[in-house]
């Protein structure tokens, strides 16, 4: 069955690389969520006015993935215990958040989320934001597959380009 998620856990050319290796996975795309303008450009997001989240939207078939899955891979793949920051990368656009697309999803995110705090596993509170996905804006061609582009594996290296 096909289905849908989008996650936001800072630049999201790291996220989409990360989820892109997945079995299961069909296709990933980044763009902006969350915002209040309407077909916002990465020069408008940046400003850190918009709301936007960088974010990334995975098409995905839950009989080769679960949802659970997907949110592990989430959590493994940044720090979700830092507001408005990840790495170097500081701003609401960098934020964790989980844009869930059903009541299924927002139940497993919210279920995952108390398990690793009740586990302790980062040491600090999750800060992540469960919020309903509103209107996904794919980013620009040259934000696509970036790392991959760039024959980089992680975003890292980002941080010298």
């Amino acid at each position: 069955m096909i289905e849908y998620a989008l996650f936001a856990a800072g630049c999201f050319w790291g996220v989409q690389a990360a989820f892109d290796v997945v079995p299961g996975v069909l296709e990933t795309q980044v763009g902006y969520i969350g915002g209040t303008v309407a077909h916002p450009t990465y020069e408008q997001v940046c400003t850190d006015t918009t709301g936007h989240a960088e974010a990334v939207q995975i098409k995905y078939d839950s009989t080769i993935v679960t949802y659970d899955h997907l949110l592990d891979i989430f959590f493994d793949n940044h720090n979700p215990t830092t507001l408005n920051q990840q790495g170097p990368d500081i701003g609401t656009q960098y934020r964790s958040a989980i844009f869930y697309l059903n009541d299924s999803q927002k139940n497993q995110a919210l279920n995952k989320i108390k398990e690793l705090d009740n586990k302790h596993i980062f040491g600090r509170p999750i800060v992540t934001e469960v919020v309903p996905a509103t209107d996904f804006y794919p980013a620009e061609e040259y934000h696509q597959k970036y790392l991959e582009k760039k024959g980089r594996k992680s975003c890292f290296s980002c941080l010298f380009k």
